[in-house]
């Protein structure tokens, strides 16, 4: 919890220099006289028992502070009085001392000193339970001797407890904190005999972090005690705020002793921020005066966020201003209840006989009843007081003030487990049963060895252990500040903080019961509060850090294509794209030439059409077979072109449609082999042409070389090549389906891979020296005097042939894609030199044979080959 003084480093070497020359000093004849410097302290309470028990608790939370002169010893402390957590402890012990189960037949003792919320005094009767009050006298040896006390309950705030600990640290005295929360008092190093019983700043500074992360407040101010609970407990909220994203617009400290320039400057600094969140790092009297300047500024709608040294506490509720709060969230100790503390807290009465300081108890019944014990014969005027005379038995119950508040019970409990825990390592120290029948003192390092490691139930069923850092599992109520319609205010509890649960799991808030600060957004109560630097991007956009700003704040910039998000544009997935807002990544559209679409549908029907045209030839030539211009040219080798020109029309649909694996390699195979068939055929018959007219020849007998089988055979070997090529190229690396994603940024073209180039261009330059040879062949034989010379047919034929694959292979070769790119290309060149070898070499037949039958004749034939051979 907080401090009640700030302790400078160079305290530490005082502190050093005060202990040695306080502890010894030697007489010349070598007798050694161990004394302690000035006067000796006794305890405010005491009692005797076979273990005794120390406490240091602060009585007293103020002091005056007066000019020291040096020349005499400064007078004792002016202090006032609470005597809570002293009756938590008094009540451990008599509920220790009367049970039957823990320590059996011990009866523990105490001394409990009042370190009046000063870091000196604190050392001082530190001392004093460690190495007594009493004078020793020893003859050549040191000032050693057996502990006082075997553990000490205490201190109440952190920077005491610091310096305590430095002091009964050598000595190993086990010291069990109720009240002292900062994390550095985890250092076993530096404090190796340090327990507490409420929960290190180490996980309240993170669940503040956490709070302030949930409710979406990225731009927060902060304030702090400049003391150790302050400072350690900002520095590590600090950065746990910075991890989760949380900026710091402005963070400072004060202390109530500061001059009140600096408590304007800290007022000036909140009024010129644009956070409207405040975390509150603070002492409840440090708060009190920083509340009462929001008030006298006029300083409201700041939403406070609180830590538990002044969350819960009753007298900030209290203070005239202390609506500037009102709608604050913040943590505290998690609730208990110990069945009989409260009704033992207030029966203060028995203390009167249990050794208390008269002169205390006085002061302190005349502190709570406003009230004056009567003090010799000395008149009220001689005194100059108005008040009542106390009688020493006025009724408490009701009685409204600090000591009667009960709302500290949650810290009553920590003092309860406290000495609970000291009991039950002496329990095991001793091995006790039904009795604990060795009760020898044990020493203070035993007795913290067993502190390490013990573990026990409180009869209200909390379960007491330390870590290997002498800590408690943290455990923290969400508390909120809820004002009631008398102006009172109400401390409710609307969530819960649980360090030992899962990350995800820890922090638990009933954000429909909470209130907020009145003037937060729109002005109504029940509005999360809004605190950022910058207003979230909108979708599409993305932040972009002021120059000398924190990350929080940042202007926002509309995201380029295909990226989306508020925070750092992410790129969307490969097969993704932006929709025009650009918030959100959408399924790229999928493009491949489908049977559904216009272009699909056009070339299906040209591809049909073809398909027909030839069928519709081979029926005329099948009908017309035996007349002399069917019979003139080839029929067999007619009838395999017409075959083959009808499956390059078809291979040219294996092109459309959803690429798959079987369509790809069917689709290039199968045209490959089609146009080779068809390529064979033609140059077939334009060998024939040319071998027929060297027959004419006298001698010649060319003729009985390249008959019908050879032709046959010719066609064969030619489409043979090709397929084993084909095979080949399926075998080693077939082509394979893609999804091309980078052609078009928006959509992705399905098309296929051809696997291996070496294959693809091959099939090509195949059917391209077919195509070639036969071209030449046809134009060397086109003036042959046949009346129906079919390679002036071929020879156009093949010239067309040529003309539209050295067109569209260089188009196809870099479009990939649809429409006027890779697909549509390919099926056009199918389409567009299947028709014209159709029209070239079977039109003009056709035409003779339908519209001109009467040249359909052999004496035609002949008459004009006779013709023109005279």
């Amino acid at each position: 919890m907080l401090s009640t003084h700030r302790w400078p480093e160079q305290g530490w070497a005082m502190l050093q220099l005060v202990l040695v020359a306080a502890l010894s000093r030697a007489e010349p004849e070598g007798l050694v006289v161990c004394r302690r410097r000035g006067g000796p302290e006794y305890p405010q309470l005491a009692k005797d028992g076979d273990i005794i028990l120390g406490g240091i608790f602060s009585f007293h939370s103020s002091w005056q502070n007066r000019e020291l002169n040096y020349t005499q010893s400064p007078p004792p402390l002016q202090c006032t009085r609470a005597f809570q957590y002293t009756q938590a402890m008094l009540f451990a012990i008599e509920e220790i001392n009367n049970s039957t189960s823990l320590l059996p037949g011990v009866s523990l003792g105490y001394k409990i000193y009042d370190s009046c919320g000063s870091i000196a005094r604190g050392v001082r009767v530190a001392l004093a339970l460690a190495n007594g009050n009493q004078e020793t006298t020893t003859e050549g040896s040191g000032c050693s001797r057996p502990a006082q006390v075997q553990a000490i309950i205490g201190e109440d705030t952190s920077s005491p407890s610091m310096a305590t600990s430095t002091v009964l640290g050598p000595f190993r005295i086990p010291m069990i904190s109720h009240f002292a929360t900062c994390g550095c008092l985890s250092d076993k190093v530096k404090y190796p005999s340090f327990f507490r019983t409420i929960p290190s700043d180490h996980y309240q500074s993170r669940a503040l972090a956490q709070l302030v992360k949930h409710f979406g407040w990225t731009w927060v101010g902060a304030i702090r005690t400049n003391d150790d609970y302050g400072n350690n407990g900002m520095a590590t909220f600090i950065e746990t705020a910075e991890q989760l994203g949380i900026c710091l617009e402005y963070s400072v400290a004060f202390f109530r002793t500061d001059p009140e320039e600096k408590l304007h400057r800290v007022i000036e600094n909140i009024k010129t921020s644009k956070s409207k969140v405040i975390v509150a790092f603070l002492s409840f009297v440090d708060l009190d005066l920083l509340v009462n300047q929001f008030a006298r500024h006029n300083l409201t709608g700041y939403q406070w966020v609180g830590s538990e040294g002044w969350i819960i506490d009753s007298y900030i509720a209290r203070v005239e201003a202390h609506h500037v709060l009102n709608g604050a969230i913040g943590l505290s100790i998690a609730k208990a209840h110990v069945t009989g503390l409260g009704e033992f807290i207030l029966d203060v009465r028995p203390l009167n006989s249990a050794g208390i300081d008269s002169s205390m108890f006085t002061e302190f019944w005349e502190a709570l009843f406003d009230c004056r014990f009567r003090q010799g014969e000395r008149s009220e005027s001689e005194t100059g007081q108005s008040q009542r005379e106390c009688t020493g038995r006025e009724n408490l119950s009701g009685l409204q003030n600090v000591f009667t508040d009960l709302s500290l019970m949650a810290i009553f409990n920590n003092v309860y487990k406290g000495v609970l825990a000291v009991a039950h390592a002496l329990h095991n120290v001793w091995g006790c049963g039904e009795t604990c029948g060795n009760k020898s003192q044990p020493d203070p390092q035993t007795i913290l060895k067993h502190i390490k490691n013990v573990r026990f139930k409180t009869k209200e069923g909390e379960e007491v252990y330390f870590n290997e850092n002498g800590d408690v599992t943290a455990k923290y109520d969400i508390i909120n500040w809820q004002p009631k319609e008398d102006g009172s205010v109400e401390f409710v509890t609307v969530g819960l903080y649980d360090a030992s649960l899962p990350a995800d799991r820890q922090l638990t808030i009933n954000n429909s019961s909470l209130v907020w600060t009145q003037n937060a957004n729109s002005g109504l109560c029940h509005h999360v509060p809004v605190s950022v630097c910058s207003e979230s991007c909108p979708p599409g956009t993305r932040k972009a850090v002021q120059k000398g700003k924190p990350v929080c704040c940042y202007d926002c910039i509309q995201c380029a294509e295909g990226e989306i998000n508020s925070v750092t544009c992410d790129q969307c997935h490969p097969e993704f794209w932006t929709n025009k807002k650009r918030d959100m990544c959408e399924k790229k559209e999928i493009e491949f030439l489908s049977y559904e679409e216009v272009m699909g549908v056009l070339l299906t029907a040209v591809s049909l059409l073809g398909t027909c045209m030839t069928s519709i030839v081979a029926f005329i030539f099948f009908r017309y077979k035996k007349t002399p211009i069917v019979r003139a040219n080839n029929s067999e080798l007619s009838f395999l072109l017409l075959f083959s020109l009808t499956l390059c029309f078809l291979c040219s649909l294996t092109f459309i449609g959803r690429p798959s694996e079987w369509s790809c390699m069917l689709r290039h195979t199968a045209f490959g082999i089609t146009f080779v068939l068809c390529i064979s055929c033609v140059l077939g018959k334009t060998v024939v042409v040319l071998m027929a007219f060297r027959a004419t020849l006298p001698g010649s007998n060319v003729m009985k070389w390249f008959g019908p089988p050879q032709q046959r055979l010719t066609v064969v070997s030619f489409t043979f090549v090709q397929a084993l090529i084909c095979t080949l190229w399926l075998v080693l690396a077939p082509p394979f389906p893609i999804k091309n994603l980078t052609t078009y940024k928006e959509k992705i073209i399905l098309e296929c891979d051809v696997g291996s180039a070496i294959g693809f261009w091959a099939v090509l330059g195949y059917i391209g020296l077919l195509s070639l040879l036969c071209f030449v062949l046809a134009f060397l034989a086109r003036k042959l005097p046949d009346n129906f010379n079919e390679t002036k047919f071929i020879t156009f034929s093949m010239l067309i042939f040529c003309a539209v694959w050295i067109t569209f292979i260089p188009a196809y070769v870099s479009s990939p894609g649809k429409f006027t790119v890779a697909v549509e290309i390919f099926i056009f060149a199918i389409l567009a030199s299947s028709f014209g070898l159709l029209f070239c070499i079977f039109a003009p037949k056709c035409y003779i044979i339908l519209m001109k039958p009467e040249k359909n004749t052999k004496k035609m034939m002949m008459g004009k080959m006779s013709t023109k051979s005279a």
